[in-house]
């Protein structure tokens, strides 16, 4: 329910013949094995060993051939080389990392007319969840503030900010995707005890996905882009 626009998205860039995909951040693998199983060759680099072998017992049991390499973003270039890959996930990774060094190693990774998957937290939401909760003071910080909150949730993101830095990295086609509008409001009882209430859910985050007056209330955007 959480992830189905991205997939949507996902799965129509990619549709075609197999690609050379990596998951930067990846973690125990959960984009990468679905994309494996789809016919992509996937490398996941993650700096936790703990991760990686979690990623390595489900792609064994999954009986899929997934790499996964201990690294990160600075030394992104030097763990799978320059222009070798069609596809990068960066899902939740660039609240954590310099986002300007994120994208040029990047870029030096994608083989021209390559495809980003990014995936951020969205600033706006994070400004209502933290008013919601009573930390006002902290969302009247985040409000205006684009550095990060804190270490372990590190910074947030306005989708004009988004597409402004992937434009200075030398991206274009850009497309946003609002994800999570509603699904972090609704009372989880309510989606899991009334019958159809999960699918409903999922039809409506669809609808409103790629509706531009909606992405200021997505707990996170995702965006396709391509390397010029």
């Amino acid at each position: 329910m959480r992830t189905a626009v991205v997939w949507d998205a996902l799965e129509a860039a990619l549709s075609g013949a197999p690609r050379e995909v990596v998951d930067l951040g990846g973690g125990t693998g959960g984009f990468a094995v679905r994309l494996a199983e789809s016919g992509h060759r996937v490398r996941v680099v993650d700096p936790s060993p703990d991760a990686l072998a979690s990623l390595a017992r489900r792609a064994r049991e999954a009986d899929l051939d997934v790499s996964g390499l201990q690294g990160d973003v600075a030394d992104l270039v030097d763990v799978v080389g320059a222009g070798s890959a069609d596809v990068v996930l960066c899902h939740g990774v660039l609240e954590v990392v310099d986002p300007t060094l994120a994208l040029d190693r990047i870029s030096q990774v994608l083989r021209p007319g390559g495809l980003l998957s990014l995936v951020v937290g969205q600033r706006h939401a994070s400004v209502i969840t933290r008013a919601m909760a009573g930390h006002f003071q902290l969302a009247r910080t985040l409000l205006d503030d684009p550095a990060p909150v804190d270490a372990r949730t590190g910074r947030r993101f306005t989708a004009p900010e988004v597409t402004d830095l992937l434009a200075a990295a030398g991206f274009t086609d850009v497309a946003v995707h609002a994800v999570r509008v509603f699904a972090d409001l609704v009372p989880a009882a309510l989606v899991d005890h009334e019958p159809g209430a999960a699918a409903a859910l999922v039809d409506l985050e669809r609808a409103v996905a790629q509706r531009p007056e909606y992405l200021p209330l997505a707990t996170q955007l995702h965006v396709l882009a391509t390397r010029g």
